[in-house]
């Protein structure tokens, strides 16, 4: 998995955001609902305070404060029984869509005394006030230069409240102009920003719908970021990609055990004044953490089969792990508790409404703790590590520096050799035996560990393309010609999705490129795989 531009950072920070504001809506919506229920039966208990035996009143009372958290525990655990049926089924083109910028941007309203005009003076209004000349004091001087001079002053009044106005409404009219020059310019960068989503987002689709590793990686992650599950569970998750065998591995962060109720019901007793917690019992408790597992696996699987619509992911892993303590080291543990590889065309197969959950999953190839409620950890089937594309060196000016060497420049006596001592290292009695015309190595070894260990053959191939599944038919049919009860097959390359279906249920490993090169650094021999232009890869 290549290190992600700074592109899909933004695009799947701005996506995470807009899914963890879209959970706390249901969230908060959720708790309105309960809140207006007690609302409403708390209006139930504040009637009842009316009547008049006070002490029947507070029976009822406490009567139905045992109903609001049996209430509340059947809510709780039906949303914990309903994980799979709340499965979130959008197709790809709604995820993209849900990334743009389609809130209408509000149109312009200026403060209200910017917005409307004052009335202008009105030169009757300041001379009515002036009483007019009587037919009598039209004969007097005095009175018409007394009625001349009130006029005029009068008119002096009304032209300077004419200028305060003019002055005022330069005043409104330069403020409304600023703030619908404001307004212009704030909706130019909206619409601009508008533009630049969507042009992020035609370039993301665009590269999912072009199986750009990178963009399916981003848009899966988004599928998982999207969905809602019940307020306590984690919503951690690690995603790499394999190109080449179109293989997605999540690494999915479940829910602990305590998300289980410890209370099956709650019970009011009336002599003692209390209310008593009838606890859930042991068994139920496993099996409902068992069913929640479950629930959670073959969901995530359905979510991301279901919304890739572009059929980016050909192979899905799901590795579900908690996060806890370990008892004896007191350290902080991630312990697996279900590991699963399906094919999409096996997938579409399965009606999910009428399975049982453990046992379509088992039929799968699942590995699943057989005690989970216990933390009983189980070995992932595939390594999230093995398949992380920062393993692989990509070709560049400094590989001829490279000290580690690299595989496909060994010859066939050396690699060999190193399959051979890598098995070894990792406890398996490895004995050589003679290659493949196909440039294939075969390790017959056996795992000296009691219970599980045995018989093992092992087969290794410098490929520089996918391994087809000829190649696991042929390490399926040795495995039965010497009597071995487990096969592993190594490559430099990867695995077809025909190789994994036909590996499903078998006692076969496939272990590619990135994951050999994982196992090698971690038994102290760090390698590369770089293969040459002008490789060619040996006849199969």
């Amino acid at each position: 998995m290549t290190r992600r531009s700074s592109l899909g950072r933004l695009i799947i920070s701005m996506a995470r955001e807009a899914a963890r504001a879209q959970r706390r809506a249901e969230a908060e919506n959720r708790r309105r609902i309960r809140e207006q229920d007690r609302a409403g039966r708390a209006a139930v208990r504040s009637a009842a305070i009316t009547t008049k035996q006070a002490k029947q009143r507070y029976i009822e009372q406490r009567v139905q404060e045992t109903e609001e958290l049996n209430l509340q525990l059947a809510e709780q655990l039906n949303e914990l029984k309903s994980i799979l049926a709340n499965a979130s089924y959008v197709a790809a083109g709604s995820i993209f869509e849900a990334m743009r910028l389609r809130t209408a941007y509000p149109a312009f309203s200026p403060p209200a005394h910017l917005a409307t005009p004052q009335p202008p003076p009105i030169a009757r209004a300041y001379l009515s006030k002036i009483k007019p000349l009587s037919k009598i004091a039209r004969f007097f001087p005095r009175c018409v230069e007394r009625h001349t001079l009130a006029i005029r002053a009068a008119e002096a009044v009304y032209e300077s409240a004419v200028s305060a106005y003019s002055a005022s409404e330069q005043t409104r009219t330069d403020e409304f102009l600023k703030e619908q020059a404001k307004y212009e310019r704030e909706l130019i960068a909206y619409n601009e920003n508008v533009r630049e989503r969507d042009n992020l987002v035609d370039g993301l689709l665009a590269s999912y719908r072009n199986h750009d590793p990178e963009a399916v990686v981003t848009f899966c992650d988004l599928v998982l970021a999207r969905s809602s599950y019940p307020e306590k569970f984690p919503h951690g998750h690690r995603l790499a990609f394999v190109p080449e065998s179109k293989q997605l591995v999540v690494e999915y962060e479940l829910p602990p055990p305590s998300i289980i109720p410890s209370v099956q019901e709650y019970r009011y007793n009336k002599s003692k004044d209390a209310i008593e917690e009838r606890p859930t019992k042991n068994i139920d408790q496993k099996e409902s953490y068992q069913d929640i597992v479950a629930s959670v696996a073959l969901r995530n699987l359905s979510e991301i089969f279901y919304a890739d619509d572009a059929h980016s992911v050909q192979v899905l892993v799901f590795n579900g792990f908690i996060r806890t303590v370990d008892p004896a080291t007191g350290q902080d543990v991630q312990p697996h508790l279900i590991s699963v590889r399906v094919t999409v065309d096996r997938f579409r197969e399965i009606d999910l409404e009428r399975v049982d959950k453990l046992v379509c999953l088992r039929n799968l190839g699942a590995q699943v703790s057989p005690r989970p409620h216990d933390v009983q950890p189980i070995k992932p089937i595939v390594n999230f590590n093995m398949v992380d594309k920062r393993f692989v060196e990509q070709t560049d000016l400094l590989a001829t520096l490279e000290s580690r060497p690299n595989l496909m420049e060994l010859t066939p006596t050396e690699f060999e050799q190193l399959v051979a001592n890598l098995f070894a290292k990792m406890g398996i009695e490895a004995h050589l035996t003679r290659s493949h015309r196909d440039g294939g190595v075969d390790v017959i070894g056996v795992d000296n560990r009691p219970a599980i260990g045995g018989k093992v053959v092992i087969q290794a191939k410098r490929y520089k393309n996918a391994v087809g599944v000829s190649a696991v038919r042929d390490l399926y049919g040795t495995m039965q010609h010497e009597g071995a009860n487990k096969g592993i097959l190594v490559t430099t390359s990867h695995y077809g999705p025909d190789a994994w279906l036909f590996a499903e249920k078998k006692p076969i490993e496939l272990i590619e490129g990135a994951g050999l090169l994982h196992f090698l650094d971690q038994y102290g021999t760090p390698a590369r795989i770089v293969f040459p232009e002008d490789y060619v890869a040996p006849p199969g």
